[in-house]
């Protein structure tokens, strides 16, 4: 019996370090989405920010020897295909499922170009903030200690939050989501308000990759994000596009994503790589409910659309 007691609290454990180091990419990306999608745009091209900007990371750190100096590059990648993004979208009659899907493609390209020289060396990691210092149990303080941004990801979903609901720019982002007729009767420009809304956006989701590449899992190979950067989509659908609602959706994603390694770690190794697959299954799910004809989801931005 207290053996068992002891396997669930390890693997108690387990699952909460491993949701809180997986869930720091998803949460980034997926605010990153947030802010684009609540402008009335949609952004599937956020695997390719998410490569590109890990390399970008990964890249400058090892020449460098500063980590955040690869944050900030990171970011200024994510920063240059949001831009880019935003102005094809804003051609007429183009699809913007068919931009994103091309600028997937060419994020993912210039990231494994870029990336084969950085396969081998090493370069310096984040370093941790330890949340379990109060502790004196090593299993604890290791479970606890968490990427610095994740930090920064909780202080953006707060201030993203205040930013679309108590200012007055936010408000005009949230209409141009919901009713971008009544925002240009008003004399402001919907393209230039969606393009801010997605240059944003791309600079917050090029910061996880960096979170990749320089914390967890750190280094560079060319399956780094796992289709993280397409989850984003899904995961802002579960938070309801909600900046708050974003962090309990990332700890979701990724503790469904360490359930494999922890029940491995405890002795359990029978239908594992089912489990593995379980942030994809709950992909999957997400989005077939959303395609159902009869279910609605509050939050969602009227205006968004495929087409313009």
């Amino acid at each position: 019996m207290s053996g068992s007691s002891g396997d669930l609290g390890f693997l108690s454990l387990a699952l909460l370090g491993g949701a809180l180091k997986a869930s720091t990419p998803f949460l980034l990306v997926g605010l990153g989405e947030c802010l684009t999608e609540k402008s009335g745009r949609v952004n599937i091209g956020l695997e390719g920010t998410l490569l590109l900007g890990a390399v970008a990371s990964y890249g400058t750190c090892y020449t460098t020897g500063y980590p955040w100096l690869g944050v900030l590059a990171a970011g200024t990648v994510g920063l240059a295909l949001g831009l880019l993004h935003s102005v094809l979208c804003s051609l007429k009659k183009v699809s913007h499922v068919a931009i994103g899907i091309a600028l997937m493609i060419f994020g993912t390209g210039l990231a494994f170009l870029f990336g084969k020289p950085l396969i081998e060396p090493l370069a310096p990691r984040l370093q941790a903030v330890e949340l379990g210092f109060w502790s004196s149990d090593n299993m604890v303080r290791s479970s606890l200690a968490v990427d610095p941004l994740f930090i920064v990801g909780l202080a953006l979903a707060v201030s993203m939050s205040a930013f679309l609901n108590r200012t007055h720019l936010g408000l005009l982002v949230r209409a141009a989501g919901d009713n971008a007729k009544a925002v240009e009767a008003q004399g402001y420009s919907v393209s230039l308000i969606r393009l801010w809304a997605t240059t944003g956006g791309g600079f917050i989701a090029g910061l996880a990759g960096a979170s990749l590449s320089l914390y967890y899992p750190s280094g560079w190979s060319e399956a780094l994000a796992r289709g993280q950067g397409l989850m984003a989509i899904a995961l802002v659908i579960f938070a309801r596009w909600n900046p708050i609602g974003c962090i309990w959706a990332a700890l979701i994603f990724g503790a469904s994503g360490a359930l494999g390694p922890a029940l491995q770690a405890i002795g359990y190794s029978q239908g594992v790589q089912l489990l593995n697959a379980a942030p994809y299954m709950l992909t999957l799910a997400i989005l077939i409910a959303r395609s159902s004809a009869n279910r609605s989801f509050s939050g969602s931005p009227l205006e968004l659309a495929v087409l313009k």
